[in-house]
């Protein structure tokens, strides 16, 4: 007899070990990925609400920011009417900074 057939139902007995062992291992992930699936889902639902919430969040702070600049517009305009020479200074002043802050030296 040779080594093969002296060996031949243990070498049986770990193919079959083997196989049961990959068919659980099997299993596990197969549950393992339908769960990952079940959380991605809550996951997407808690992100969308918490979304939604950020979206009414940011809109009401839009039209806040809408209204202050068309108030400080307001103001600035009613300003340049009133005292346009002071305006006129201002924004000389403005552009000679900006001028002198961007030129090479």
């Amino acid at each position: 007899m040779t080594a093969v057939e002296n060996n031949g139902p243990v070498a049986n007995q770990n193919n079959a070990d083997r196989k049961a062992e990959i068919e659980s291992g099997k299993e596990a992930v197969s549950a393992a990925y339908s769960k990952l699936m079940e959380a991605k889902e809550h996951f997407r639902h808690a992100a969308e609400a918490a979304g939604m919430n950020w979206k009414q969040d940011a809109e009401a702070q839009l039209g806040k920011g809408k209204s202050k600049a068309t108030e400080l517009c307001d103001q600035a305009n009613s300003y340049l009417h009133d005292k346009p020479l002071a305006t006129l200074g201002i924004a000389f002043a403005a552009g000679f900074l900006v001028a002198q802050l961007t030129s090479k030296k």
